[in-house]
């Protein structure tokens, strides 16, 4: 039995067989033919770049209709590529010049396309060498499936199964992808790739445990062998042994005992035992996560994050498919549900064609993301906000900033939107004038500028994933200083303390919407500090309403008073699990 760590992006546990996708590549037979087989060689290399594309926008459509339109982009980010003239000239310019097979001709064009990116990512900083290995894998992809279709070997490593697999491969593509489902993938593991990145965010709007960057494993593993992905801790065993697998049958048991048992709740008001109302939204990524809402009982999303748009395109987002996406959400809750959409928040390790021009940073996390790389790029700004006015039309849709940090930023921001407001109402086309406008609270100085920047908004939303490592000057994805990141830190605590006050004053609605919200130990610390709003990942809103319906506002506000005066995150942690066991002796703490 062997034990690997990494990135948990997808919660939940799976058992299972393990199916490794290949990743040696396909035998090319020849590399040159006769010069009276070149023409021919040609006419096989445009059926097949033809058959690859239309496989492409069939995906492309298949995936649009299961997750969205945004999804259904990174397909059509490669048929655009394959389509392309550059790459099929390129290629027919080596099978006349060289004699090259169409095999051979592809495989070289498209890998002295990625050697030069993988050169040019070496020279930028880590932002650089991210992006350049997005697009290099995305030319991987586009040659596995050219030469696939060139030599007759079948693409989906999914057609014949016979029970459900998790997948391990050293990363996925999008081809790789386009055919999960619950029923046929139970979870996945990848050596390689990030939160951000596009299967990652598969796995969330599937609801399929997943774990990424673990390193070097598949070396280890042969196809059949019994695995276990912790989506949740971000582990994954390799031929468990008898007692780790009962453990973690037992453990998977109780996860899906779970819905089931708050599935009572779901239509149900979030009210505490002394009947004071907390509202629960959910925060989504995509537009088809909407329903998830729905289902899980939130009243609204509390946060969608709009960067898939962006996110695996090669060109930017157009104001009509922003418009698409959001008008797609509000259709789904209905015209009474909030709906708070937050703008671009790209940049640091999140990355697109839009900040590529910024992949040379030495210091991401600290440079041009997020609101300043908006304020940079004001047409593409322009471009979001001109679709949320739009949109809001049709519901209550709210706009909010991130990463605001300074007064002259927000203010920056909203004569924008009032600009924005403007060219609308001049050319004439509908949109929501009373549109309300927030930010998000996720850096120290916007927390201690909060009863400033009070007066200048409607509402607050605190960030604690960013407040946490901005606070603490610890990345959470850095295992040197992970141990560093604690939401139960007495900073963190005090500047949430802060924003709270803040907001309460200027009677303006305070929301929190990191991953802080989501775990039930710290809703009677948050309750307590005067939060009657908070946001999560759908899944976990039934959990989150079990443990605010058993608690009062008394309760909730002597646990907040007492953790205020520990001195240490252990200290607030251990407090706060001995108070949940309290008020849910019968499920315990998480």
């Amino acid at each position: 039995m062997e034990k690997r760590y990494g990135i948990a992006v997808s919660p939940g546990i799976a058992i299972g067989p393990a199916l490794v996708l290949d990743t040696e590549g396909v035998l090319i037979p020849h590399r040159t033919v006769s010069p009276d087989q070149v023409e021919a060689e040609i006419a096989k290399l445009r059926r097949a770049l033809e058959e690859t594309a239309a496989d492409a926008r069939d995906a492309r459509q298949r995936m649009s209709d299961k997750l969205g339109q945004e999804f259904g982009n990174i397909f059509g980010a490669q048929q655009s590529m394959i389509e392309g003239e550059a790459l099929r000239r390129e290629i027919e310019e080596r099978i006349r010049s060289e004699n090259y097979s169409a095999e051979y001709a592809v495989s070289r064009v498209i890998r002295g396309f990625v050697k030069r990116l993988e050169d040019a990512g070496r020279r930028l900083g880590d932002s650089g060498a991210a992006e350049a290995r997005r697009r290099a894998t995305e030319f991987i992809d586009i040659e596995r499936q050219v030469l696939a279709s060139l030599l007759g070997h079948p693409t989906n490593p999914l057609e014949n199964i016979t029970e459900p697999v998790i997948i391990l491969a050293n990363d996925l593509l999008p081809s790789d992808t386009v055919d999960f489902t619950p029923r046929t993938v139970r979870a996945f593991a990848t050596e390689s790739g990030g939160a951000t990145s596009h299967t990652a965010i598969l796995a969330g709007a599937l609801e399929i445990p997943a774990v990424v960057g673990l390193g070097r494993f598949l070396t280890d593993v042969s196809g059949g062998d019994t695995v276990i992905v912790d989506g949740t801790k971000g582990v994954l065993i390799l031929n468990p042994d008898e007692a780790t697998l009962s453990e973690y049958e037992q453990k998977r048991a109780e996860l899906l005992a779970r819905p089931d048992r708050y599935e009572h709740l779901r239509d149900k008001p979030a009210v505490t035992d002394d009947r004071v109302h907390i509202r629960l939204f959910g925060n989504i990524e995509l537009a088809s996560e909407a329903a998830h809402c729905l289902d899980r009982g939130a009243e609204g999303v509390g946060l969608y994050r709009t960067e898939f748009l962006y996110l695996n395109k090669s060109t930017h987002p157009t104001e009509d498919e922003h418009y698409a996406a959001y008008t797609s959400v509000l259709h789904t809750l209905g015209p009474n549900r909030p709906v708070v959409i937050r703008t671009l928040d790209l940049g640091a390790d999140k990355f697109s064609s839009v900040s590529g021009a910024v992949s040379g940073e030495k210091n991401p996390f600290l440079g041009l993301r997020s609101v300043r790389l908006c304020l940079r790029h004001i047409d593409l700004f322009r471009t979001q906000l001109r679709a949320i006015l739009r949109a809001a039309v049709y519901g209550d849709l709210r706009v909010m900033f991130p990463m605001i940090s300074t007064i002259d930023e927000l203010h920056q921001c909203k004569l924008l939107l009032n600009d924005v407001k403007e060219s609308l109402e001049d050319a004439g086309i509908p949109f929501k004038r009373d549109v309300r406008v927030g930010t998000m609270i996720e850096v120290p100085s916007a927390a201690l500028l909060a009863d400033i920047l009070a007066r200048e908004v409607d509402f607050f939303s605190i960030g604690t994933n960013d407040l946490i490592q901005y606070t603490l000057a610890a990345d959470r994805n850095n295992e040197h200083v992970a141990n560093l990141y604690q939401p139960a830190d007495p900073a963190v605590l005090r500047l949430i303390q802060m924003v709270v006050q803040a907001a309460h004053k200027q009677q303006i609605e305070v929301n929190v919407c990191g991953e802080m919200s989501g775990q039930p130990l710290y809703i009677p610390l948050l309750v307590g500090l005067g939060l009657r709003q908070l946001s999560a990942t759908p899944r976990k809103i039934p959990e989150i309403k079990r443990v605010i319906r058993a608690l009062t506002i008394a309760e909730a506000e002597r646990i907040a008073a007492e953790a205020l005066t520990l001195r240490t995150a252990r200290q607030v942690c251990n407090f706060l699990s001995y108070q949940l066991r309290k008020i849910l002796p019968s499920d315990g703490a998480d």
